[in-house]
């Protein structure tokens, strides 16, 4: 399976030094966690800013966000894959989350100021730097080798939780993030064509999460665990097995994600679902990909199921010159569809505004939803189908939802309103 674009609980405040107070790593109030990804991208074509978060509620309703992504360079180096987006940008007062124009000399602007503003108007939100992504894992093997983890830790903290950005006064960004989100796609697995993989990288991943445990504890003593470290972790047992040692790595987790979604897509021949709970009936494929199928595999590996929390899709996935059979359903494809932004990726918030042309499908046993015309076909999620993740969610006990990407979702916030509800 491929994401194409493609977290330690603490009771109480104390303080750390005089003037300041340590904010528990997981201080909201929901049992279930509610982990949105806000990527650096969603602010040219989707237009889509920090301050729009606010405005069709999405920041009220989450507890985590993770900022994609930050890049690992060869020697290991993390570094920002786009500084205009991530400190440069001047944003007006109109677009600002707290109503006040970045200055033409101020230090911090972008993004990054951005995720400061929410988290003075939101206190309990916990944002984390999101590693590595799709395009970005390239050299995460290099960095976890045993002679090269220790300084890449170094690196990466220095950078985004000491805040000291390249050009700007020391600790400029410091105190914006709330710790670390490994992305590596994949561990001993081909992810983007020409990532540098491993058979070693099993169990050198198991060895670099221990160094960020370890250094990100040290950077909050005498407070251990005040930093998030999680994990995005795959959805395919095989993937799981090749790549993850899973109960070595959730001792020092605060949190895993799984990939919820993407369990199939335009890359196959024929149409499919990209999330279910559980595997169709008729399933033409070889081997079932569903949720339950991910969070099972997880689960006999000894993942605590609190610390499990499930990837949701806020964007669909199509093909076109599909047969017109079986309501689309596992029918034989000329391509991807056309979409606005990558051929066979659409985000909910536009997709829903061409609902007229489709008719909605359902599969309420095996739990996924999907559009067909005739000749072009979307698996989607709706309020419906996020009402349905949500219950699965609670009803297994696990520790909350993930979101990609938050970008996708309509100016109401219709899709997090149905997913944070149905949570307990």
């Amino acid at each position: 399976m491929k994401r194409r674009s493609i977290g330690l609980l603490v009771a109480g405040a104390a303080v750390l030094v005089a003037g300041t107070t340590a904010v528990p790593a997981e201080a909201h109030g929901s049992s279930q966690r509610v982990v949105g990804y806000y990527t650096q991208w969603s602010g040219y074509d989707r237009n889509f800013l920090v301050n729009d978060l606010v405005k069709n509620g999405s920041a009220a309703r989450l507890t985590h966000i993770n900022y994609a992504f930050g890049f690992v360079d060869e020697q290991g180096n993390c570094y920002s894959s786009d500084p205009w987006a991530d400190y440069q940008r001047g944003f007006t007062a109109e677009q600002s989350v707290n109503g006040t124009a970045d200055a033409p000399d101020q230090a911090l602007k972008g993004n990054l100021n951005q995720l400061k503003q929410l988290k003075a108007k939101y206190p309990k939100l916990r944002i984390s730097i999101s590693l590595g992504g799709w395009t970005g894992s390239k050299y995460f093997s290099n960095a976890a080798l045993p002679a090269a983890r220790a300084a890449h830790v170094k690196s990466c903290t220095d950078l985004w939780i000491k805040g000291n950005i390249p050009g700007l006064p020391a600790g400029a960004a410091k105190g914006i993030f709330d710790g670390i989100d490994l992305d590596w796609e994949w561990p001993s697995s081909e992810g983007n064509p020409g990532n540098v993989i491993r058979p070693e990288d099993k169990v050198n991943f198991t060895g670099l999460v221990h160094e960020y445990r370890k250094q990100l504890d040290k950077a909050s003593w005498p407070f251990k665990g005040r930093y998030n470290l999680t994990a995005f972790l795959p959805a395919d047992p095989a993937q799981v097995d090749r790549g993850f040692e899973v109960k070595k790595i959730f001792k020092d987790l605060t949190f895993g994600t799984l990939q919820g979604y993407d369990y199939h897509g335009s890359w196959d021949p024929q149409t499919n679902q990209q999330s279910s709970i559980d595997g169709p009936k008729g399933d033409p494929t070889a081997a079932e990909f569903s949720s339950q199928v991910t969070v099972d595999a997880y689960l006999a590996r000894h993942a605590p199921r609190g610390k499990l929390v499930l990837g949701v899709p806020f964007y669909a996935r199509g093909w076109t010159g599909v047969t017109n059979a079986n309501n689309g359903l596992f029918q034989n494809a000329t391509g991807p569809a056309p979409a606005t932004y990558e051929a066979g990726y659409e985000d909910y918030r536009i997709l829903k505004t061409k609902l007229s042309s489709f008719t909605v499908h359902r599969d309420n046993l095996a739990g996924f939803a999907w559009l067909f015309d005739g000749t072009t076909f979307w698996t989607w999620d709706d309020p419906t189908e996020m009402k349905r993740k949500a219950q699965y969610i609670s009803n297994r006990n696990l520790g909350g939802a993930m979101i990609w990407s938050l970008d996708g979702d309509t100016a109401n916030g219709e899709l997090i309103s149905a997913l944070h509800r149905n949570l307990r």
